[in-house]
């Protein structure tokens, strides 16, 4: 990342911002931007709870957006059968939403939650989504960001067994739904600015927050991990 970036840390979580710039958004505290993904046992009550409660005094607004489209062409990928991979899709992707939710009420915030597809008709994220699907097609310092992406979710389900074309299709559709939230939320969402944040760091953040040239982040959009400190009874 070039310039050592300080670690932000409070409450029960550590935010690390990825770039200079990244600390610069974060500290102007204007929004902070969740993103949720079904059948992901990170996301429990408990935690989106105190992940709200800690963002609460710190950033103007907050928005949890959570992926609701796809979710069954994945699990076909993964080895489902279309009819159970529905089924399964509808399922946790209501108990996400659920457990977003409760965590909201819990935590007193007044966050807002919003499925991926209720940004299907807007301009912005379309416009971002089309540039993002172009880059997958012509950039190839992209599209190899993004197959090891595909990769890192696919490897402890498939071995070291390389991705079938169907799961190399699937997996690029699902990002191109979610990484316009990484180049300009503020475009989508109408903020001055926003950190988009995730426990863990993305293999396509270190390209798009910086490289000089072809598809990247806006100045105004900010990435940081953040994620629980090691304390008794917040786990990982």
């Amino acid at each position: 990342m070039g310039t050592s970036v300080p670690t932000i840390t409070m409450a029960e979580f550590e935010a690390i911002p990825f770039t200079v710039n990244c600390s610069v958004v974060y500290d102007r505290g204007e929004h902070l931007l969740v993103g949720a993904s079904p059948g992901n046992g990170y996301f429990t009550r408990e935690r989106v709870s105190a992940l709200l409660a800690w963002a609460r005094p710190r950033f103007d607004s907050v928005d949890v957006v959570y992926a609701d489209r796809e979710v069954d062409t994945m699990l076909v990928a993964l080895g489902y059968d279309p009819d159970r991979a529905r089924r399964r899709a509808t399922k946790d992707v209501r108990a996400l939403r659920r457990r977003i939710l409760q965590g909201i009420e819990i935590s007193g915030s007044d966050a807002r939650c919003t499925a991926l597809s209720a940004f299907e008709d807007d301009p912005a994220y379309l416009s971002l989504r089309a540039d993002v699907e172009k880059a997958m097609l012509d950039d190839p310092e992209f599209r190899g960001v993004c197959e090891r992406t595909i990769r890192r979710f696919l490897l402890p389900r498939r071995g070291e067994a390389e991705p079938t074309a169907e799961q190399w299709d699937a997996g690029m559709r699902y990002l191109a739904r979610e990484l316009p939230f990484f180049l300009d939320t503020p475009a989508i969402l109408g903020v001055g600015s926003s950190v988009s944040c995730y426990h863990v760091e993305m293999p396509p953040t270190e390209l798009l927050f910086t490289r000089e040239r072809g598809l990247r982040a806006a100045a105004s959009q900010a990435y940081a991990t953040i994620r629980p400190l090691p304390r008794e009874g917040v786990r990982r």
